[in-house]
Order: C-alpha cells, then sequence, then structure tokens
C-alpha cells in the first residue's frame, strides 16, 4: 500500500462509457480514489450508493470522486445506471492501478485464502501527492469520513 506524501501512480483507464481518462487529467483538483472488490456485490453498492449520495458535497469542494474495480466497462456502465452513479467508474481488468497503488492483495473468507481488493481509499492532493490512506474502509461510511476530514481542514 502506498503511504501519505508519495506521488500518485498516474494510470489511464477506461470509464463506463468506454472513454480514456487519466488521473493525471485532474492535476488542480482533490481526488477520491476508492478501490472496491466488485459491482452489485452488497458492500460495493452501499459504498457506492454513499459515494452517490454526497456526491454533491465533493463537488461543492471541487473534488473528484472515482471508484476502480476489476470489474468490465459493461460491467460498470449496468451498475452506474441501475444505482444512478454521477461520479467516475474505472476499469481496471489488467490490475494496472490496482496493483499500482497495493491493494491487490491476499483476503481470506471463511478459512479459504485467495487475492483479490481490498477496498482502500486513497485521497490525492491538487499536486497529485497521497494526501490521505484509507485502508480496508467500511462502505457504509467511507464518504462521510472523508468529507468529514476535508471539512476539518484535510488535516490527518
Amino acid at each position: 500500500m502506498l503511504e501519505v506524501g508519495t506521488k500518485a501512480p498516474d494510470f489511464t483507464l477506461l470509464d463506463k462509457n468506454g472513454t480514456e481518462v487519466r488521473l493525471s487529467d485532474f492535476l488542480g483538483k482533490k481526488v477520491v480514489l476508492y478501490f472496491y472488490p466488485r459491482d452489485n456485490t452488497p458492500g460495493c453498492t452501499r459504498q457506492a450508493c454513499a459515494f452517490a449520495r454526497t456526491y454533491p458535497e465533493f463537488q461543492e469542494k471541487n473534488v473528484v470522486v472515482i471508484g476502480i474495480s476489476k470489474d468490465s466497462v459493461a460491467s460498470h456502465l449496468k451498475f452506474a445506471q441501475k444505482h444512478e452513479l454521477p461520479f467516475v467508474l474505472l476499469s481496471d481488468p489488467e490490475l494496472t492501478a490496482i496493483q499500482a497503488y497495493g491493494v491487490w492483495q491476499e483476503k481470506k473468507l471463511y478459512g479459504k485464502v485467495s487475492m483479490g481488493v481490498v477496498r482502500t481509499t486513497y485521497l490525492i492532493n491538487e499536486e497529485g501527492i497521497i494526501e490521505k490512506v484509507m485502508p480496508k474502509v467500511k462502505p457504509d461510511t467511507n464518504a462521510e469520513d472523508i468529507l468529514a476530514y476535508l471539512a476539518e481542514g484535510g488535516q490527518a
């Protein structure tokens, strides 16, 4: 996992419409970059809907919200349409950003060990530097936790 103060690795991935999006496109704005395991699973849906609900507050603060999983572009489009998600969803089937940000890790579920995305959120500042790292976030409170951090002046 990357640390606070590290330059955020740039990447180019496709969004839910198949359009290329680069992290560097957002220099000059804060970016919430959240990695999640899978579209349309209970926790991931709750997390995405929480970001959708609070999205106007992020917009007021000029903060970009980007969700990344290894799901396909088509899966992201259906997920976004079904839950009216107004923010950017990026498809990373090759694990380019997922591995660059250190969130592809060993997971244990019911005693079974497998590799997968560990739900993690990064806040990247206007210069492209990681300002905050939130590992193993809770889907229901992730968006509000970031807004609270930003309201406090963004001090860790």
